[in-house]
């Protein structure tokens, strides 16, 4: 074996660990401003609402870079999307790790949420280089790292920033996606000879303003008041837009998303669980480390330290990665469509033992573990549904689509928590009564029963329409391929005069 062909087998053995790896450094890294909004807030002199803004920013951007790169990756310059991408998210680590104020701070954040598009190009260059055989299970975990790197950067982020202070966090951010940046340089392929096509610059302007509107409107509406005019005004306006891109969407040759694949009903049900399914998970998540924070002179939580809290949240990431060697032999057992509502039925169970079983660490500890494998499940599929169901030069586009309904779900998750607990918060009270948590669960446990029932429906109508209204007898079918054979050849002939003549 030559030294050239050595290389490529090393460069195809080891895409799916790059490709894992990039998408685990991208979710711990676009976790990183959420355990440490109070401690960024203390460092640079600013109030909480501020500081929020260093979790929010890298939302907001990588809402709008991800369907651009979704479609930019589809065409013949994918390793270039990749590398540039990361390029910036190393940039904008370092900008937020160096000392030089909120305002920088905010900017580097910023271009770290170019990274959130990282993933579906993960996923589209999983479909194009592996194997069928290899390319189901990493399409699967590629998946999940966009959950199980958010559980596992909070623990990270806080023993950093308890031992060595914050900037050492984002010093920690600049290393991992340097490395990240190295080996996509080594490993990711050129995508070979593909399609250029336009980007289409009226739908991503679209599309960027509509969902820069809408999550800051969720973002800002504790804070403005969601009956104040700015939110309204927000919500209101971020919809026109938003109505107004899909009906550009439609019409041009030429859409940033292609969304004629939401007649599929596969790609719709992996869309419209993903969105709600986000909701439910960042519920849960948001709910619990507000939870074990509390001082228990509250008569609830443990008030526990950053790092502990970033340790209740690990075995959600250790069962969701765990989730993917399960997913398989359900499906084995049961089919691909009954994954998705089994994996919703066991992330019910968690928000129901977080209403009834939640006075002490260790509850918890089970609670987050058994959220992380249903979660794992819900998620895992998502991507195989959309890619079993759009054409290849569709990959990236249709896996962003699905990307960014999460990263409004996972938004107003979080958004939904924080009202329901601000709305049991006594006058003059800084902390919401135990009741807010209660209530929370149980909107967190009509959330996934609503994903399971569209798990199940959505599916179950598009094989009904695709049965057959008359049944076909079997000397019916024998017919019918007799009539097709003679009518086959019957166009042989008419359609070959140079060999039969006319």
């Amino acid at each position: 074996m030559t030294a050239r062909h050595t290389g490529s087998d090393l460069r195809q053995r080891a895409l799916v660990p790059v490709l894992v790896f990039l998408g685990t450094v991208v979710a711990v890294i676009s976790s990183l401003g959420a355990p440490l909004v109070p401690t960024i807030a203390d460092v640079d002199h600013v109030s909480l609402t501020d500081a929020q803004w260093s979790l929010t920013i890298t939302l907001l951007v990588g809402s709008v870079a991800t369907p651009v790169m979704g479609r930019l990756g589809d065409g013949p310059h994918r390793r270039r999307v990749v590398l540039g991408a990361l390029t910036m998210v190393l940039a904008g680590s370092v900008l937020a790790a160096l000392p030089l104020g909120f305002g920088f701070l905010v900017a580097g954040r910023g271009l770290q949420g170019v990274g959130l598009g990282l993933i579906p190009l993960a996923i589209a260059t999983a479909r194009d280089v592996l194997s069928s055989e290899r390319s189901r299970p990493a399409v699967a975990l590629l998946s999940i790292t966009t959950v199980a790197g958010v559980g596992l950067g909070y623990p990270l982020t806080g023993l950093i920033t308890e031992s060595m202070g914050i900037h050492a966090g984002f010093w920690f951010g600049a290393i991992i996606s340097g490395l990240a940046l190295l080996a996509a340089a080594l490993v990711v392929p050129d995508v070979g000879i593909r399609e250029k096509r336009p980007l289409d610059a009226p739908g991503a302007a679209l599309l960027a303003v509509g969902l820069a509107s809408l999550l800051l409107a969720l973002s800002e509406g504790e804070v403005w008041g969601w009956t104040s005019a700015r939110v309204l005004g927000l919500v209101l306006f971020a919809l026109a837009l938003l109505v107004g891109w899909s009906f550009h969407e439609l019409r041009t040759a030429h859409p940033l998303v292609d969304l004629r694949t939401l007649r599929n009903r596969s790609v719709l049900t992996a869309n419209v669980a993903g969105l709600i399914a986000g909701v439910a998970m960042y519920m849960l998540m948001s709910m619990v480390t507000r939870f074990v924070q509390t001082p228990s002179a509250t008569g609830y939580g443990f008030g526990t330290s950053v790092l502990v809290t970033g340790l209740v949240l690990l075995p959600f990431s250790a069962a969701s990665v765990a989730s993917s060697k399960l997913v398989p032999l359900l499906t084995r057992r049961t089919s691909t469509a009954m994954v998705l509502p089994i994996g919703c039925a066991i992330s019910l169970l968690s928000m129901v033992m977080f209403l009834f079983a939640r006075g002490s660490l260790w509850e918890l500890f089970v609670i987050m573990g058994i959220a992380g494998l249903g979660v794992g499940c819900t998620f895992a599929v998502m991507p195989g549904l959309i890619v079993n169901a759009v054409p290849a030069h569709e990959t990236g586009s249709a896996i962003s689509f699905n990307q960014v309904l999460r990263t409004i779900g996972y938004t107003t998750g979080s958004v939904l928590s924080a009202v329901v607990l601000e709305a049991h918060t006594g006058s003059g009270r800084l902390l919401p009564a135990n009741s807010g948590y209660q209530a929370a669960a149980w909107l967190g446990c009509a959330i996934w029963v609503v994903t399971g029932i569209v798990a199940i429906v959505l599916p179950r109508r598009s094989a009904e329409a695709k049965r057959p209204v008359t049944p076909v007898t079997v000397d019916e079918e024998l017919m019918d391929e007799s009539i097709a054979d003679a009518e086959s050849a019957e166009d042989s002939v008419t359609a070959s005069p140079g060999r039969f003549g006319r």
